[in-house]
């Protein structure tokens, strides 16, 4: 099948790796054309413009960094959206606001073509395995026509009704991660004066009440980010406190209160401003540590 791709940032790259690894045709586009050249050297095609991949091919996915990128990309001047997109279908995966979505598919249906959001439960490792969880969001029949795409990129594709429903199961599936990894620094900070080894800590706590599914598979990041290294990003704690922002303001939009949200982005305000936006969320945990003591 060729599809084509806009947004060639981490997880967009393990996507489209995994997309031609099951034999897929895909052509890119990224903001940053440096970005995309070692998929360009793995065989994917490029495209100039967004414009250019709508043109080119029935399907086109997208995985950007927020509202802003989304609009961008499809309805700016050279977007998705520009030329005649008639009976074309658009899968996007950013994680971005349900009302984001919704004006989305207005746009899109309007052009005569289809949208389905389709965020993604999991990080760069899952995606490069097909293992991620698809939450996807708009009409039957387009999630039915997106489905075997999707397959080759997810372990389980969950329809969840209308456009912008899977915006909001992604938004409500990240808010208890990104206060996890506060909770969790807050408890080994607990365990720096009596000097239980990191390791052996979280080890135990993996198999306790206290072990969040997500554990399982960065216990070892973080074990390495408390003894001072710095391992590989999968989803990085700028990425988190953008949403959060974007979870307190639906939440605001819905007269809903937040209370643990609001405190962990304070939390992750910090760490950013301390240098460590850059690092993958769950360093969030070495971070807290470290500031065990300062005011």
């Amino acid at each position: 099948m060729d599809i084509g791709f806009c947004g060639t940032g981490r997880m967009g790259t393990a996507m489209v790796l995994r997309l031609i690894d099951r034999g897929h045709r895909v052509t890119v586009w990224n903001r940053t054309a440096a970005k995309a050249r070692p998929l360009l050297e793995l065989g994917a095609g490029w495209a100039g413009t967004p414009a250019e991949v709508a043109s080119g091919h029935d399907i086109a996915i997208t995985m950007l960094t927020d509202a802003a990128a989304v609009e961008t990309v499809y309805t700016g001047a050279r977007g998705l959206l520009s030329g005649a997109v008639a009976g074309k279908l658009f899968i996007e995966m950013s994680t971005v606001a349900p009302e984001t979505i919704r004006r989305l598919a207005r746009a899109v249906l309007t052009k005569q073509a289809a949208l389905v959001d389709c965020p993604v439960g999991g990080t760069v490792g899952p995606a490069r395995e097909g293992k991620l969880l698809g939450l996807a969001g708009g009409d039957a029949a387009a999630v039915a026509r997106a489905r075997p795409v999707l397959e080759h990129l997810c372990r389980r594709v969950d329809h969840l009704g209308a456009s912008g429903n899977g915006a909001a199961m992604k938004l409500a599936i990240n808010l208890p991660l990104a206060v996890y990894w506060e909770a969790l620094g807050e408890a080994m900070a607990l365990l720096k004066e009596p000097g239980i080894a990191p390791g052996l800590a979280l080890e135990i706590m993996g198999e306790s009440s206290g072990g969040a599914n997500a554990l399982k598979s960065r216990a070892a990041k973080i074990a390495s980010a408390l003894a001072g290294g710095e391992a590989d990003v999968g989803f990085d704690i700028d990425g988190i406190r953008k949403d959060l922002r974007t979870m307190a303001a639906v939440a605001a939009a819905g007269g809903l209160e937040l209370p643990l949200a609001a405190k962990a982005l304070e939390s992750y305000d910090a760490a950013a401003g301390d240098g460590w936006g850059g690092r993958d969320g769950s360093a969030l945990v070495a971070w807290r540590v470290g500031r065990t003591g300062k005011t």
